[in-house]
């Protein structure tokens, strides 16, 4: 099951944008790693609501938006780092 087909079409765009974010805390220095995803769901919700709307339902699409991002993002280290190693 792919979790894109969940998330609202107009909302997508949001996914790289968070992603853009994301490496933009990770290279703060005081910023734990921890925090990022945490973090990244402010930004996600909010925006998913201001472009659907500010139901229960753009609440919801706004932390798919965000999972999306960061599992995402982790399935490309995860792919690049695997393939460093072969």
């Amino acid at each position: 099951m792919d979790i894109m087909t969940f998330i609202v079409e107009k909302a997508l765009i949001l996914v790289p944008a968070l992603i853009v974010i994301g490496q933009l805390l990770k290279n703060i220095p005081s910023v734990p790693d921890w925090i990022i995803p945490v973090f990244l769901l402010l930004p996600g919700v909010i925006g998913t609501m201001g472009i659907i709307g500010w139901t229960m339902e753009g609440a919801v699409q706004g932390v798919l938006v965000t999972g999306a991002a960061v599992y995402g993002n982790q399935i490309w280290k995860q792919v690049v780092n695997k393939s460093d190693e072969t």
